[in-house]
């Protein structure tokens, strides 16, 4: 997202945290809500490309918006959803992804009113590495055939009593609304998004075995001599072939 679609998210960005949510309850349900709108504009393509239309006055399409989610949303979903079309956007498809990351925001705060950001991050970095090490459950999450409703009870017999429900819930929107990604590329939107909010680099090493104790508390006093890296989380990959040596390591989102 370049231009006036990156000035227009990070003011609803400053919008949302001027919420000031501090309820898990509270921002699970805005997560929710934001989802569903994401739905309903990726469904009506009609509707998404007038309430994007930079022809049109903003008030006229806040008050479409408003019209549209009154009474069947909370006020701050609507709020913030009015906010969204009344800014500008390049493409219809820039406000959409705008509301979109405002709801795994939302979710984002949820983990973080519970103390669940570690567990949130872990949860999304151990299922996408369970889903790139397994062909056939990567088939059936991403295809077409098998339906939103049975990819939801694969992932809840999957997930059960593995990640948290905030993370639970992160992973099945990613996995029943794609929106024409990769499963990791969504994943991976959903990590960094957790890791900005911590203002943090989330560095993932790759190696043949799995590192010591030892071995990640001296990677570790390596990154904390780096700048920003203090108190980052190190994940660990396990490629299916390399010469047994630490091969790379990358940060998902810088400052």
């Amino acid at each position: 997202m370049r231009g006036v679609s990156r000035t227009s998210l990070a003011g609803l960005t400053e919008r949302l945290e001027a919420e000031n949510i501090t309820s898990a309850t509270v921002a699970t349900r805005l997560g929710d809500e934001l989802f569903a709108v994401v739905g309903l504009l990726d469904t009506e393509h009609g509707l998404r490309r007038a309430l994007s239309d930079p022809g049109k006055p903003a008030a006229e399409k806040g008050a479409v918006a408003s019209s549209l989610l009154h009474g069947k949303v909370t006020a701050r979903t609507e709020s913030l959803v009015v906010a969204a079309v009344e800014s500008r956007w390049a493409t219809s498809g820039d406000m959409v992804d705008a509301i979109e990351q405002l709801a795994v925001e939302a979710l984002v705060l949820a983990a973080e009113a519970e103390d669940g950001l570690d567990d949130l991050e872990d949860g999304l970095f151990r299922f996408g590495r369970v889903v790139a090490a397994q062909p056939e459950l990567r088939s059936a999450l991403a295809s077409t055939w098998l339906p939103a409703e049975r990819k939801d009870e694969l992932l809840a017999e999957l997930l059960r009593g593995k990640v948290t429900p905030v993370t639970q819930r992160l992973i099945t929107q990613m996995v029943t609304h794609p929106r024409g990604r990769a499963l990791p590329v969504a994943l991976d939107m959903c990590a960094d998004i957790a890791a900005r909010r911590r203002e943090q680099l989330i560095a993932v090493v790759r190696s043949a075995v799995e590192l010591t104790a030892a071995q990640q508390r001296r990677l570790a006093d390596a990154l904390a001599a780096v700048p920003s890296i203090s108190s980052s989380p190190i994940w660990t990959e396990i490629p299916p072939r390399t010469d047994g040596s630490i091969t790379t390591f990358r940060c998902t989102w810088c400052p």
